[in-house]
């Protein structure tokens, strides 16, 4: 409103309204027309609620559904009471020249409407289907703001004359609508970094805008016989009041951000720890040791070094096997503190994955590297006691440098994995540092894999029988099928190194259908009644129906099922020794026989034997490798053969490979026996012409006797 105050009323403003008088009538209207302080209180109220409306707008348009619609409730009441606590404010600080008096009704109508059309207005903002939704929903908001004023206007009774010039009353409108469509489209599509606050101040310049310009669109002439009306001094108080009011309110909607925000820092600090931490251990997970390598690798420089160190536990499974995975879990958490806490200045220790853990080292000096190894390898190698149980696990640890042994992450972490498994497969040390050797054994070893996958097809391999012999008569009892690899470029491949890779890479269970099929149709054909010994993988019991398998061969084939012969390692039943159990009696219900093989060598021998009855028990050939001079081996031989004839299963010795050997296993009563002093594996083409021989020759002795 403009009024004349104590000394008549204002000039009313006629003619053209030019830029120059518009500005000269709105500065005036509020410098001589309105109380300053009030109106400092109302521009503090105004600015307070504006930062706070677009920090909850802000928090609406990153959340969806309920949660979108609570916080959009909540920006529209901070929003809607801020705007009409800034009018109802600066109402009080006008100084009109007369009485005045509000009405309740409209008063409280014209807050309704602040909340529900900014509400309405910043609902349409959000709506992403629209191109210019932010701005459509910015000019509802400036219309909701003077909808507000307006009916603030009807319930603000003045004792006086009013006279309205539309032309201000035009202008600050469209200051309401324009400025508002800028400030909600700054806040909500945010193109600059100072975005947010460019969207608090037109927001402010809107509030502003429209009141000031409003109310010099106003010109109040005083009755001079009405006097009675509210008290100035009342007047004041409520706008402290309101103002008051209008800052919890505002306060309010900033704690519940504030609360909000800790919380959503909360979370993301816990989803962060999740993500970049292992969640049994606590120790670093993968990821992180990944970026933690990168920036090592980054800011390294002329003097120093980074160094990636694997380490794969060696005995971690023995501890699930007999332990449970519980008990599995709770050693992996105390060799994790141990790592931790070796941890120093410059060291980065991780858990990838399993039993597998890594660490970083910066350094400059070679004593530093070989000094953070030797911590390593001596809090790896101390026993762990779980409960009543204590073991050592040991460990297997490569180690490859920056930039030496590798360019990039991915190549030096392969290169500490070639390292780590080295040094598994060397039992006289622990620690092994990449050599670039290595890589020429890891692309031989992909090579070979790659010509194994297509052994089969290209007719490379082939079978060798080796006699089982009776110890007591020399009689043949059967053979044992043994697998042979011609390679057309390296020639014969030993066992020894082209199984493992095929267990690796899956080829096993082709070539494991390949080998039982040839042997048992093979053994089909020979005229007697022979057995044929047929070694398992452990990856066709986990990998395949293996029972299924032999019943559909053997009936293919056409072999008695008495004459095959499966034999097993116990490591094989210890895997999964429920389901391996179950297997084997599906074998045995076929009428197959089943052999333990390379008896001795495990932890779990006797209670192997103790679950499951097996045909034949196989003595580990290291035994008869020193049984000639260790009185503690023939103590073990001895033990085994009693062992057997008390659970009533036959004893075969492997690896016989001298006559005094033999002739110790007579003298023990050893069933049967193998090996190089009984005879060489041979094709199965030799086999038949050794028989055919010793047929012929027979019928000569007969002759001749006759």
């Amino acid at each position: 409103m403009a009024a004349t105050g104590r000394s008549g009323f204002c000039p009313f403003v006629t003619g053209t309204l030019g830029l120059g008088s518009f500005l000269m009538r709105v500065i005036s209207c509020i410098v001589t027309e309105h109380n300053l302080w009030l109106v400092l209180l109302a521009a503090l109220m105004c600015v307070t609620g504006c930062w706070v409306t677009i920090g909850l707008l802000d928090r609406v348009r990153k959340t969806v559904g309920v949660q979108m619609r609570g916080w959009l409730f909540l920006t529209a009441v901070a929003a809607g009471s801020s705007i009409w606590c800034t009018h109802f404010i600066a109402m009080l600080a006008y100084q009109p020249g007369a009485p005045i008096t509000f009405d309740p009704a409209l008063t409280m109508i014209s807050l309704v409407l602040a909340i529900a059309g900014t509400g309405a207005g910043f609902g349409l903002a959000l709506d992403k289907s629209r191109g210019l939704a932010p701005e459509w929903g910015g000019c509802l908001v400036g219309l909701a703001i003077s909808a507000m004023h307006y009916t603030g206007m009807m319930a603000y009774h003045v004792a006086g004359i009013v006279e309205w010039d539309a032309r201000y009353v035009v202008a600050s409108l469209l200051i309401a609508v324009a400025f508002s469509a800028l400030a909600i489209g700054q806040a909500m599509r945010r193109p600059y970094r100072w975005s947010h606050y460019l969207g608090i101040g037109l927001l402010v310049l809107a509030i502003v805008g429209l009141h000031f310009t409003a109310m010099a669109a106003v010109a109040v002439t005083p009755l001079s016989f009405i006097t009675t009306g509210t008290n100035p001094d009342i007047l004041e108080a409520m706008a402290v009041a309101v103002a008051v009011v209008g800052l919890i309110v505002a306060a309010t909607g900033f704690a519940s951000y504030l609360i909000d925000e800790r919380g959503r820092l909360e979370s993301f600090e816990r989803l962060q720890h999740l993500a970049l931490n292992d969640a049994l251990t606590g120790l670093a997970n993968r990821v992180s040791f990944n970026d933690r390598l990168d920036h090592e690798i980054e800011r390294e420089d002329e003097e120093t070094m980074t160094a990636v160190i694997v380490i794969d536990l060696d005995r971690f499974k023995e501890i699930n096997d007999l332990r449970g995975h519980a008990a599995g879990d709770q050693a992996l958490k105390i060799i994790a503190r141990r790592l931790a806490k070796l941890a120093g200045d410059g060291e980065f220790v991780a858990r990838l994955g399993g039993d597998e853990f890594a660490a970083i080292k910066r350094f400059k000096d070679q004593n530093e590297l070989l000094g953070l190894v030797s911590r390593l390898e001596k809090s790896l190698f101390q026993p762990l006691r779980i409960d009543d149980f204590e073991i050592v696990t040991g460990a297997s640890i490569g180690v490859a440098v920056h930039p030496r042994d590798g360019a990039d992450r991915e190549r030096l972490v392969s290169n500490a994995d070639l390292a780590m498994y080295r040094a598994k497969n060397d039992v006289t040390r622990a620690v092994c540092f990449y050599e670039s050797a290595m890589d020429e054994t890891a692309r031989a070893r992909r090579a070979l894999a790659t010509d194994l996958r297509q052994a089969i097809e290209r007719g490379e391999l082939s079978l060798h029988y080796q006699v089982q012999t009776s110890v007591q008569t020399g009689a043949t009892c059967g053979y044992e099928a043994l697998l042979r690899w011609t390679h057309p470029v390296h020639g014969m491949v030993p066992p020894a190194e082209f199984i493992p890779i095929a267990e690796e890479n899956g080829s096993i269970l082709a070539i494991g259908e390949w080998v039982l099929r040839t042997a048992c149709r093979q053994a089909a054909s020979w005229d007697n009644g022979h057995k044929i010994a047929v070694n398992l993988s452990p990856v066709q019991f986990a990998h395949a129906d293996l029972a299924k398998l032999v019943h559909q061969i053997l009936v293919e084939t056409g072999l008695s099922p008495r004459r095959l012969e499966l034999e097993l390692t116990e490591s094989t039943i210890v895997a999964d020794k429920v389901r391996t159990l179950h297997v084997l009696r599906q074998i045995k219900a076929l009428g197959v026989t089943i052999a333990i093989d390379d008896f001795g060598t495990g932890y779990s021998s006797l209670d192997t034997l103790r679950s499951f009855p097996f045909d034949k028990i196989k003595l580990d050939r290291s035994f008869m490798a020193d049984v000639e001079r260790s009185p503690q081996a023939k103590a073990i031989i001895r033990a085994v053969l009693t062992l057997g004839r008390s659970l009533d299963i036959p004893v075969l010795a492997e690896g016989v490979e001298t006559h005094v050997q033999l002739t110790i296993l007579q003298i023990e009563g050893c069933n049967e026996a193998q090996g190089y002093f009984l005879g060489r594996p041979k094709p199965i083409d030799q086999i038949l012409l050794t028989g055919m021989a010793a047929a012929v020759a027979l019928a000569e002795i007969d002759q001749s006797a006759a």
